[in-house]
């Protein structure tokens, strides 16, 4: 896979990838910082990137307008980099494996209880 960094997501996160065997890159990276999620959106999808984000509410509806696309990852909770790392890694870990991620997305919260809670779902809905 091939993942981009949104820039509200720590740029560690491209390592935690990249320990995955997997290609990464962060927005700041790439001179993408400050783009509109809209103007960020052509992009993602031309270069086949598996999205990274903390927008969840922005882009899910840009995603639901796409008739194919790579994956979208929702890290949900606004946390220090450390956990945003340690999320990712089970997301990466959860994926593992996984034959493709065309059209899905999967997002992660914080369950005080249950610790992290991976949601995952097709988008746009089948």
């Amino acid at each position: 896979m091939r993942f981009l960094i949104d820039e509200c997501l720590h740029t560690s996160l491209v390592a935690v990838a990249q320990t995955h065997g997997h290609d990464c890159f962060h927005v700041n990276w790439l001179g993408l910082s400050g783009e509109t999620d809209w103007d960020l959106m052509p992009r993602i999808i031309e270069e086949d990137f598996t999205f990274v984000t903390n927008n969840a509410r922005d882009f899910r509806k840009l995603y639901a307008k796409e008739e194919l696309h790579a994956g979208l990852i929702i890290i949900v909770p606004q946390v220090l980099p450390s956990l945003q790392r340690e999320l990712f890694d089970l997301i990466l870990g959860d994926l593992a494996g996984a034959s493709d991620f065309v059209n899905e997305v999967i997002e992660v919260t914080l369950d005080g209880e249950d610790g992290a809670v991976l949601t995952r779902y097709s988008l746009p809905e089948a």
